[in-house]
């Protein structure tokens, strides 16, 4: 399977993580010695299971290193667009690609064990969409204190993973959907439209179980969406905030 890393975010002055990138990418920013984004490098280029390598929203003067052949794309203006082009990169490189493994840049813990774990699993089932979510109290005994935001559910409480596999004519031909996705990400009323209010007030009050869940979204957005309950904190302790910074470069400082 063929990867793509997300790397066109860039803090705005008003976010907290301005004071660290200084205008530039959050991709590049420095953890423990390098940039965060060749810690993800690091680990796929010993996973098995991945080949391709396509990164959205820098390019080649920013000397990136892989084991992997890399290709660059630039930055589209926005997540759906960039994860569009990647993805078309993907399909225009290996016109059979029927899945694409999708990478956020700012997971720097992850291992190549990890990568391989989230194909091999994906694709154990006949899904057009997998969603790593991570329990939390996994991610607490990994990483204490990182603040992560949880969806309570019936006997559990998740957080997103940030390393996907999703099929590509899902990418590429569901242009709306993916819009309505960005666009409800933070915005609870935004939400209830996509899943229906009936979906979203279960799962607020926590009435439906993760399967129930995954059942209810996956009906309303037309799709074969499954949650796939990730092992690995890594896979969602990604960077947003200053103190998930520092506590990331203590984390891999000493590798």
């Amino acid at each position: 399977m063929d990867a793509i890393i997300t790397a066109g975010g860039i803090p705005k002055p008003d976010e907290p993580l301005f004071v660290y990138t200084q205008g530039n990418s959050k991709a590049l920013v420095d953890v423990a010695g390098k940039p965060m984004i060749q810690w993800i490098l690091d680990a796929i280029s010993k996973a098995k299971k991945v080949e391709n390598v396509v990164i959205i929203g820098l390019d080649e003067s920013a000397s990136l290193t892989c084991a992997k052949k890399l290709h660059y794309v630039p930055n589209q203006g926005g997540m759906v667009d960039n994860i569009r082009a990647g993805t078309q990169k993907v399909v225009d490189l290996n016109p059979s690609a029927t899945h694409v493994l999708i990478v956020s840049s700012d997971i720097p813990t992850i291992s190549p064990e990890m990568v391989d774990w989230t194909v091999e699993t994906c694709l154990q089932t006949d899904h057009d969409m997998y969603y790593n979510v991570v329990e939390r109290s996994v991610m607490e005994s990994r990483f204490p204190g990182s603040n992560r935001t949880y969806t309570k559910l019936k006997g559990i409480q998740v957080c997103g993973g940030d390393m996907n596999v999703v099929k590509t004519w899902v990418v590429l031909s569901q242009r709306g959907l993916w819009n309505r996705l960005e666009a409800s990400r933070k915005n609870v009323l935004k939400q209830a439209s996509l899943v229906g209010f009936d979906t979203l007030f279960m799962i607020l009050f926590r009435l439906v179980d993760l399967a129930g869940a995954e059942k209810q979204v996956s009906k309303r957005m037309g799709l074969k969406a499954r949650a796939v309950m990730c092992p690995y904190a890594e896979i969602g302790m990604d960077v947003d905030k200053p103190n998930q910074l520092e506590m990331l470069r203590a984390d891999l400082s000493g590798k």
